[in-house]
């Protein structure tokens, strides 16, 4: 590829499904924003590759150049300022606050939740270094001042993936994909409503169902939230399905990459098969996600999407590169698969004595019956992304946890109040 992978994405349509993640910090207590605009831009410059703006070079191609300007910190306002505008200084990034929450808004360009979260933990360490003037043990974080990581702006090409056989071939089984509520919640005006809700839970006690049971943390919310659609959909969907999203940056040898290179999992299940006993579902999903996150598969998935960008960077003008990514976008061509539901979990990030001073921590994303897991200190959390107000889904998955008897709590709903682009 001639270009960072970084700018790729900026070339997808994100009209009717922001590509601007957002990640919620919430204190324990209300939040400075003049502290807090003095600790964001102290932490950005230990993250000198999101410090940038977007520029297009005489090909028609997106380049990131850096940007010196400051980093906008502003009250939640009624209408979200885009990423790359005037108001957030050219950046793709921007932070909001509101009471007790920190809002962090972020360009998916740049990275996903796994480069996301660091930019974000230096930016909560630093503020509560200056609003406590207190130093937190938290050698998980990465401070301002201290040097890049050998590999964290590293990239991978299509040379460098490894060449070889895929072990697992996901066949499919057809799953059944909720295109009635996407319509309703993209084109309905009385109904569309995009919120989210959080489920939050002790670490501990679900950890110890996690372990009795086979699972992992993803691989336990997949299965439940399938059981929980099993509960309402129609009798007549046959395949239920889940689909999580896999970075294998340790398996390419950069394993501190800032960089979201991406491959996907897929979890389907006939009807029957979610009559089974938690531990049974739980062997067999984790025995699919082992063999779908091997490096093979993995890098199978990237080469074909490489190479769709090594096809894009022959093209000339920025119309044409943008027309080329519409017909050939993976994810919404006739070849592209989906679950029924999208469940993702970055992992465990230490966030050492910081967690002290935080009540919770959320991805917020686009789309409908997404879950994002994240967790810090003694809390995991399930943050449910929803296009409408509805009852049935999670009813349904609260079902299933109390029948399991794991103690949840829910907040919410609350407006996704996402971005998007403005690009030259």
């Amino acid at each position: 590829m001639r270009y960072s992978i970084n700018t790729y994405r900026l070339y997808q349509d994100d009209k009717k499904f922001s590509t601007v993640m957002r990640a919620r910090v919430t204190m324990k207590e209300p939040v400075d924003i003049d502290i807090l605009r003095r600790s964001v831009n102290t932490a950005i410059k230990r993250y000198p590759y999101y410090a940038v703006h977007v520029t297009v070079d005489k090909d028609g191609a997106y380049v990131l150049r850096p940007n010196h300007k400051e980093v906008v910190v502003l009250p939640v306002l009624k209408k979200c300022p885009k990423a790359g505008s005037r108001r957030v200084n050219g950046h793709l990034l921007f932070v909001e606050c509101e009471g007790n929450d920190i809002f962090f808004h972020m360009s998916h360009s740049l990275c996903g939740g796994k480069g996301f979260q660091p930019w974000i933990m230096t930016a909560v360490y630093q503020y509560v270094v200056d609003k406590h003037h207190v130093l937190p043990d938290a050698p998980g974080i990465r401070k301002p001042g201290i040097p890049l990581l050998p590999d964290e702006t590293a990239e991978c090409s299509l040379e460098a993936l490894p060449d070889e056989k895929p072990i697992y071939y996901y066949a499919g089984m057809k799953p059944a994909v909720l295109i009635k509520d996407y319509l309703t919640g993209l084109y309905n005006p009385f109904k569309r409503d995009p919120n989210y809700l959080v489920f939050t839970f002790d670490q501990k006690s679900l950890i110890n169902f996690i372990k009795v049971n086979d699972y992992s943390v993803v691989s336990f919310f997949i299965v439940v939230i399938a059981k929980a659609l099993d509960r309402v959909l129609p009798e007549k969907i046959r395949v239920i399905g889940g689909e999580t999203a896999h970075n294998p940056v340790k398996d390419l040898g950069i394993p501190n990459s800032h960089c979201d290179y991406l491959s996907h999992a897929f979890f389907d299940y006939d009807r029957d098969m979610l009559k089974w006993d938690m531990e049974k579902l739980g062997t067999m999903t984790r025995g699919l996600m082992i063999l779908q996150t091997d490096p093979s598969v993995a890098a199978g998935q990237l080469r074909k999407l490489f190479g769709l960008y090594d096809e894009l960077d022959q093209i000339k003008g920025l119309k044409e590169k943008k027309a080329f990514i519409k017909k050939h976008n993976p994810s919404t061509g006739k070849d592209a698969r989906h679950g029924t539901f999208v469940c993702n979990y970055t992992g465990q990030m230490d966030w050492g004595e910081v967690a002290d001073y935080i009540e919770n921590f959320n991805y917020i994303v686009d789309g409908h019956m997404v879950f994002e897991v994240s967790s810090i200190g003694d809390k995991i959390s399930l943050t449910v992304m929803r296009l409408f107000q509805e009852t049935k889904y999670i009813g349904a998955l609260k079902e299933i946890l109390d029948e399991l008897e794991i103690p949840y709590k829910v907040d919410g709903p609350f407006p996704k109040h996402l971005s998007r682009h403005v690009l030259p």
